[in-house]
């Protein structure tokens, strides 16, 4: 696919959407359902259960003696983990639900509803067997994807150019890239989904989001040194991208390069005990399935 003019109507107030959707009990029990269900888990977090060592990244032997989980993470299926943060000096609703994937052992699909946004609910229905799944591109009024969408091979929209970043897989290759420092052409990929900006390029945080940066729930799709993917999310009042960017360079997560999703009222993450419904229907999400 050759590259085309990005697309450079981002969805900037996703409150517009919520005004014009008119769904004010259903915000209300999304906001509560998903203030109860983070602040049980970061008073009380779920136990972790026996796990066996997890393997190695994509294409890297798996050590006979690797060692075990690090304390914190909690094991939802072989090969992804969970951890729940409230990151200090960000204000006491600045919670973050941080999952990583080893990509040897899951494997990711994006899912695309070309007729209608769907609901989490609709979205659980929509991908039986997968562990957990987010929201992913921006969108416009008519639920039509911001930059470039692959689904099972089949692309929809039109790639940025010059901006944002990609997350992409190929095979048994899976990577999030800067599409500034390394464009997209048309080298053929089974998944895709795209956003903007970069929070963190070759392991350097961006700090540049300028005046219009602002305090709103995340969602974030990165990976770190090791090759594994993570996904950041923030379920309740958020964090600007620069603190955002920030946090994910002193976390100690080893992240090389971070990507900014759809976040907003569109922040939506499923995962066993712990769905953050959005409070807009999304078009677009990203999910992760074990490796058959």
């Amino acid at each position: 696919m050759n590259s085309r003019k990005s697309v450079t109507l981002p969805k900037t107030d996703n409150r517009s959407r919520i005004r014009r959707l008119g769904r004010p009990l259903r915000t209300g029990f999304a906001v509560l359902k998903a203030l109860l269900l983070v602040g049980c888990n970061l008073i009380n977090p779920p136990a972790t259960p026996p796990a066996p060592p997890p393997t190695e990244p994509t294409q890297v032997p798996h050590p006979p003696d690797a060692p075990s989980p690090e304390p914190g993470w909690e094991l939802i299926a072989p090969g992804a983990e969970r951890k729940f943060v409230q990151p200090p000096n960000f204000g006491p609703f600045a919670s973050v639900v941080i999952h990583r994937f080893d990509p040897t052992l899951i494997r990711f699909s994006a899912h695309y509803s070309p007729s209608a946004p769907l609901w989490i609910s609709d979205w659980h229905s929509q991908t039986p067997g997968a562990v957990a799944f987010i929201n992913a591109n921006f969108f416009d009024p008519s639920g039509s994807p911001l930059g470039l969408v692959i689904s099972a091979g089949t692309p929809y929209g039109q790639g940025y150019v010059g901006r944002g970043g990609m997350f992409a897989t190929a095979g048994d290759l899976v990577w999030v890239r800067s599409l500034i420092t390394d464009p997209y052409g048309s080298a053929s990929l089974d998944t895709a989904v795209q956003g903007f900006p970069m929070l963190i390029t070759d392991g350097v945080p961006n700090l540049g989001n300028g005046s219009a940066d602002r305090t709103t729930r995340r969602t974030v799709v990165a990976q770190d040194s090791a090759g594994r993917i993570l996904w950041i999310s923030t379920p309740l009042l958020g964090m600007t991208l620069n603190d955002m960017a920030r946090f994910l360079s002193e976390s100690g997560l080893q992240i090389v390069h971070a990507l900014n999703l759809d976040g907003g009222g569109s922040t939506m993450l499923a995962s066993p005990g712990s769905d953050i419904p959005s409070l807009d229907a999304v078009p677009v999400i990203l999910a992760a399935y074990p490796v058959n």
